[in-house]
C-alpha cells in the first residue's frame, strides 16, 4: 500500500529526536547570512535542518503533503521524492535540477478530486468578500484602551520571549521534546531573538509609517523586496513571485503549496498592536499583509491572530478573547470550521492532556507548520494556561509543532493582557536581532514606542 506524503512526514516527525540545544549552537547565522544561490536553495528545499532547533525538514515532501490536504492527487510527485533525496545527499546538482523540474511539474499538474471536503468550503479572497462573512463586522467593537504604550511594550517582549523560547525546540513532537528536556518551563538555552518571523512585521511597520491607513498590499510587497533577502516556505515562494513581477494577491497564491501554512498567523500580532481595541481594523490590516504570501485559510489565520491581539488590549480573560476573536474570521471557510471545532472541544473538555491528545490525532495529516494544528495548540494554551505565561508556554512545548510562532502569538496576547514576568523578559534584555540589512540590532523599547506612536496616529 502506498505511503502518502502526510504519513511519511508524520512518521519522520515522530521519530526525530531533538538536537539538545544545551550542547549545540543554533545555525541562524550560516542560514541567513547572505543571498542563496539557486543550487544551494534547491538542496535546502530537498533536505535541511531548522536553524534554531535542528529539526529535519524536506520542504518538497511537505509541499506534496499540503497539496494533498487540499484534495490533490500527489502520488506522481511523491513517487519522485526518494530519488530526489538520494540525489540531494549525493550532491549531484545537474541531475537534481532535472528531477526537481519534473517533480514540480507533477506537483502542480496533479488532479484535484472535486468531491474533496476542502472544496466544500467558501474561501473569499477580496477584502469586500471577506468582510461580508465576518459576523463581528455587523456590530464592530471599537474601544479606547488605557496604557497602550505599556501594553504594546509588554506585547513585543512577550512575542520575542516566546519566539526565543520556541526557536530552540520547534519542529518536534511534544513527546520527543519531553524525552530530552522534561517539562519545559524556561528557556532551554541562552535565548536568541533572531528568527524568520519578526522581519515581516518590521517591513509592515515601515510600509504603514509611509502610507498610513491608505496602505496597500503592494506597499507591503515593495518593502519585502526592498528589505528581506531570504524567506522560507510560503514567504520564499512569495518573494520569488514578487521578483518575477507577480503582484498581490497572486504573489501569495500562484504555485504556492504552503499558502495554508502559519506565516500570516505568526505575524498578525503587529496588526493588532497597530489597532488596539479595534479588531475589525486589525483584521483588515492582516488581510492586506496576508495576501502578499498566502491565500484563503492561511490569510484567515493571520486575521485571527490580529483580532486576538487587538482584543487583548481591552479584555482580561484569554478564553473570552479566544471566542470573541472567532467572530473576525470569515464564516463558511474551512479555517472558521476548524476554529469552532477547537473551541467546542476546549469548552467541553476539562483535562488539558486529553485536549492535547485530541489535537494531535485530529490534525496528524497536516504539516507541523500548517495553520490548523498550530491554531489548535494556541487555543489550548490560552484556554488552560490562564494568564500565566510560563504555564501557557509549557503547554505549547507539550503540543510540539511550530513552537516559536505559537509562543510568539500567545506571548503577545498574554503580554498585552497582563505583562511579562522578569524570568522571561530579563534574559532577552532590550535587543532584537534580525537578518534585515541595516536592522541587525534593534532596541525592543524603541520598537514598542514606534508601534504605539503609529497606533496613536491611526486613532
Amino acid at each position: 500500500m502506498r505511503i502518502k506524503a502526510w504519513q511519511a512526514e508524520r512518521d519522520i516527525r515522530r521519530s526525530a529526536v531533538p538536537l539538545d540545544r544545551r550542547l549545540h549552537p543554533s545555525s541562524w547565522c550560516e542560514q541567513t547570512a547572505a543571498e542563496k544561490g539557486q543550487d544551494e536553495v534547491m538542496f535546502m528545499l530537498w533536505e535541511s535542518s531548522v536553524p534554531g532547533s535542528g529539526a529535519p525538514e524536506c520542504l518538497y515532501r511537505e509541499a506534496a503533503q499540503s497539496m494533498e490536504n487540499q484534495g490533490f492527487d500527489e502520488s506522481v510527485a511523491v513517487s519522485l521524492i526518494p530519488e530526489g533525496l538520494r540525489l540531494a545527499r549525493s550532491g549531484d546538482a545537474p541531475a537534481l535540477r532535472i528531477l526537481t523540474a519534473h517533480y514540480l511539474d507533477a506537483l502542480f499538474s496533479a488532479p484535484q478530486d472535486p468531491s474533496c471536503s476542502y472544496l466544500g468550503f467558501e474561501h473569499p479572497a477580496s477584502w469586500d468578500e471577506v468582510l461580508s462573512r465576518l459576523p463581528a463586522a455587523r456590530t464592530p467593537q471599537e474601544e479606547q484602551p488605557v496604557g497602550v504604550e505599556e501594553k504594546t511594550l509588554a506585547g513585543w517582549v512577550g512575542q520575542l520571549a516566546g519566539g526565543a523560547f520556541g526557536t530552540a525546540i520547534e519542529g518536534y513532537t511534544g513527546q520527543r521534546i519531553s524525552e530530552v528536556y522534561g517539562d519545559v518551563r524556561c528557556y532551554v538555552t541562552d535565548p536568541e531573538t533572531m528568527n524568520d518571523d519578526v522581519v515581516y512585521e518590521l517591513a509592515l511597520l515601515d510600509a504603514f509609517e509611509s502610507h498610513g491607513r491608505g496602505l496597500t498590499s503592494q506597499d507591503i510587497a515593495d518593502e519585502w523586496l526592498r528589505q528581506i533577502p531570504f524567506g522560507w516556505s510560503a514567504e520564499w515562494i512569495a518573494i520569488q513571485n514578487l521578483r518575477a513581477g507577480l503582484t498581490p494577491p497572486e504573489s501569495g497564491s500562484y504555485r504556492n503549496p504552503y499558502s495554508d501554512w502559519i506565516g500570516v498567523q505568526m505575524r498578525g500580532m503587529v496588526c493588532g498592536m497597530l489597532a488596539p481595541g479595534r479588531p475589525l481594523e486589525a483584521v483588515r490590516l492582516a488581510h492586506l499583509d496576508g495576501v502578499v504570501s498566502h491565500a484563503a485559510n492561511g490569510v484567515y489565520g493571520g486575521m485571527y491572530a490580529a483580532a486576538l491581539t487587538a482584543l487583548a488590549y481591552v479584555r482580561d480573560d484569554p478564553r473570552v478573547v479566544a471566542v470573541e476573536a472567532a467572530g473576525y474570521v470569515p464564516q463558511g471557510s474551512e479555517y472558521a470550521a476548524v476554529l469552532h471545532e477547537c473551541l467546542d472541544m476546549v469548552t467541553r473538555e476539562s483535562d488539558v492532556s486529553s485536549a492535547l491528545a485530541w489535537a494531535e490525532q485530529r490534525f496528524e495529516q497536516y504539516n507541523w507548520i500548517h495553520v490548523y494544528p498550530n491554531m489548535a495548540v494556541d487555543i489550548i494554551s490560552l484556554w488552560y494556561g490562564g494568564r500565566d505565561i510560563t504555564e501557557s508556554f509549557a503547554l505549547l512545548a507539550r503540543g510540539g509543532l511550530d513552537i516559536d510562532c505559537n509562543a510568539g502569538l500567545v506571548g503577545t496576547v498574554l503580554g498585552v493582557m497582563g505583562g511579562v514576568p522578569a524570568v522571561w523578559a530579563d534574559p532577552i534584555g532590550d535587543r532584537l536581532e534580525t537578518y534585515i540589512p541595516g536592522k541587525e540590532r534593534l532596541s525592543i523599547h524603541a520598537l514598542a514606542e514606534r508601534t504605539a506612536r503609529l497606533a496613536r496616529g491611526m486613532l
